[in-house]
């Protein structure tokens, strides 16, 4: 496996790089995102464990402009910072996954294997199923031509269904996906969210496409 770091802090890319090397992978570390996206652009990486604030183009910059260039490589962000609409930019501008520092190492690399084994999939650029439409870049949902307008939550928790169609997810997943990477609250508010989902995307157009899997947590279908 062969992993790209960009990370502009030389010890801290420097720590990653030999944790990531004691797994047996071969890393390449860059420390500034004009040289990152260069070489995740031509490079045959596995996956990039991109910062977000870095000298020249930052981490958002990078990703949007490898997904605009249809390098679909893993990305996992790193950042300082701590906020919902951070998590929430990433995943909209392409990222797969997300992490607050400082974080465990171990958690790192096991997330880091997840992304490795679910591969490179094209992402398309506007998601649909059913009537129902998502453009992540400019943050719109509507259903049969209808505008919708979710909460920056509520969006956040639809984007994550919609990019696993079809696919039975729990609440931890969406936890994981979506809320703060310190988030310790009930793991109920998933049910919440997914009401005030269904008040909005279902009930409105008389149609069900967010299901409960009893024993598991929800699934979207397709639904006109």
């Amino acid at each position: 496996m062969r992993i790209l770091v960009v990370e502009d802090d030389r010890n801290a890319a420097e720590t990653l790089r030999r944790t990531l090397v004691a797994q047996g992978w071969a890393v390449d570390v860059v420390h500034d995102g004009d040289t990152g996206l260069a070489r995740a652009t031509h490079g045959d990486y596995h996956a990039v464990v991109l910062d977000i604030m870095l000298p020249g183009r930052n981490g958002y910059e990078v990703v949007r402009e490898l997904r605009h260039r249809e390098v679909w490589t893993p990305v996992m962000m790193l950042t300082a910072k701590d906020g919902e609409y951070d998590q929430i930019d990433a995943f909209d501008l392409g990222a797969d996954d997300y992490l607050v520092k400082p974080f465990p190492v171990h958690v790192m690399v096991a997330r880091l294997r997840a992304l490795i084994r679910r591969g490179a999939p094209e992402r398309p650029s506007v998601l649909t199923a059913g009537s129902l439409v998502l453009d992540p870049a400019a943050h719109t949902v509507s259903r049969r031509g209808t505008e919708l307008a979710p909460t920056p939550r509520e969006f956040a928790v639809l984007e994550f269904l919609m990019r696993n169609v079809g696919v039975a997810v729990s609440k931890a997943d969406i936890l994981h996906a979506v809320w703060d990477a310190h988030f310790e609250g009930d793991e109920n508010v998933v049910e919440v969210y997914i009401g005030y989902l269904r008040r909005r995307i279902d009930k409105p157009f008389g149609c069900a496409s967010i299901e409960t899997v009893r024993g598991v947590g929800y699934r979207l279908v397709a639904v006109d």
